[in-house]
């Protein structure tokens, strides 16, 4: 959730911590991040600049799979309750749906396809350091048509076994359906299951925790369901999913600096994971993903993924530099979101 400022201070911190951050990756932004930001994939895909300016703070992306080339998208608080639909190939809205039959939305975080075609809206975040008692996740059926429309959502409610917590990432198992949350905390986060069976409308849902994660602002599962990709603000992995569980430690991907980054996706192919930002005319950047990789503790012969240095290499120069960027661009990451969660007034809870 954004924070409610006063307009004064709002628009300084706003513009403060923009500009600090913006300095600051163009310091230590290393070069090949740098042409990652800008350039196609060898996928075959490529990236795109969101151009609707209702669209502020994109926080979740999901491929259409029946709408080549369009990523659904929405805000991620003071919106209302609507999802966008982009298309790909000219960064236009091609559709807003404003989604009915739900309360008012608090903060909005993820979105996911899941195999029933529906699309799954994460209402999951909590910025007060998780102290809702509950959040909500809003389900309906992905447009056959795209234009603006109105559409009847279920809505579901959603608790943690272990108590509430800050979340950004929700991800639709796209062969089992279920649904898993990633939590968001400054030491270590969690990687909650979701029930076996369908959602309950009318009752609680409680997602138990199993296993943990790195601060992590969204995640996805990849089209065949075989990996699980997650991202945070500086970095991302792929995990191999397997038996119901990431394994090993995965796989890094070279994520680009995009300062409030809070999206990811597969392309519908599974050949490149799409990587969005908060942020007017935000870009979206598409980045190739390799082969899979076996899981730890098999071939010792694997290849590196894409953009890392081979094993047992040193180093480069800009490699050491950036590091030494990146701690800085925590620290004034950090200090910028601590500065409006400061200033944030507390909505009334639902």
């Amino acid at each position: 959730m954004r924070p409610h400022l006063l307009p004064s201070t709002a628009a300084r911190a706003t513009a403060l911590g923009a500009a600090a951050l913006g300095v600051l990756a163009l310091l230590v932004l290393p070069p090949a991040a740098a042409r990652a930001a800008g350039s196609p994939g060898s996928s075959g895909a490529s990236g795109f600049t969101i151009t609707d300016p209702r669209i502020k703070e994109s926080s979740g992306l999901a491929a259409s799979r029946i709408h080549p080339g369009v990523y659904w998208t929405h805000n991620d608080s003071d919106d209302g309750p609507y999802v966008y639909a982009v298309d790909s190939a000219t960064g236009k809205t091609v559709a807003r749906i404003t989604l009915t039959g739900i309360g008012k939305p608090r903060d909005v975080e993820a979105i996911s396809l899941g195999p029933d075609g529906q699309l799954y809206v994460g209402d999951i975040g909590d910025n007060l350091g998780g102290t809702w008692d509950h959040v909500w996740i809003y389900r309906f059926p992905e447009p056959k048509t795209l234009g603006d429309a109105t559409v009847k959502a279920e809505q579901f409610t959603v608790k943690y076994a272990d108590g509430p917590r800050n979340a950004e990432a929700l991800m639709v198992h796209p062969v089992t359906g279920r649904v898993y949350i990633a939590s968001k905390d400054e030491r270590t986060g969690g990687l909650y299951e979701g029930p076996a069976g369908p959602l309950s409308p009318s009752g609680t849902n409680t997602f138990r925790r199993i296993g943990d994660v790195p601060w992590v602002t969204d995640g996805a599962f990849s089209p065949d369901g075989g990996r699980l990709a997650l991202r945070g603000y500086l970095w991302a992995k792929t995990y191999p999913w397997k038996d119901g569980r990431p394994a090993g430690d995965g796989e890094s991907v070279a994520a680009p600096w995009q300062g409030q980054a809070e999206s990811v996706t597969y392309t519908a192919d599974g050949s490149a994971l799409m990587m969005g930002a908060e942020g007017l005319s935000s870009r979206v950047v598409a980045v190739p993903v390799g082969p899979a990789a076996s899981p730890a503790g098999s071939s010792p012969g694997a290849s590196p993924a894409a953009g890392s240095p081979p094993a047992g290499d040193p180093p480069a120069a800009g490699d050491r530099s950036f590091t030494k960027g990146a701690v800085v661009l925590v620290v004034a990451l950090a200090l910028t979101l601590a500065a409006k969660r400061m200033l944030r007034r507390r909505p009334a809870k639902q």
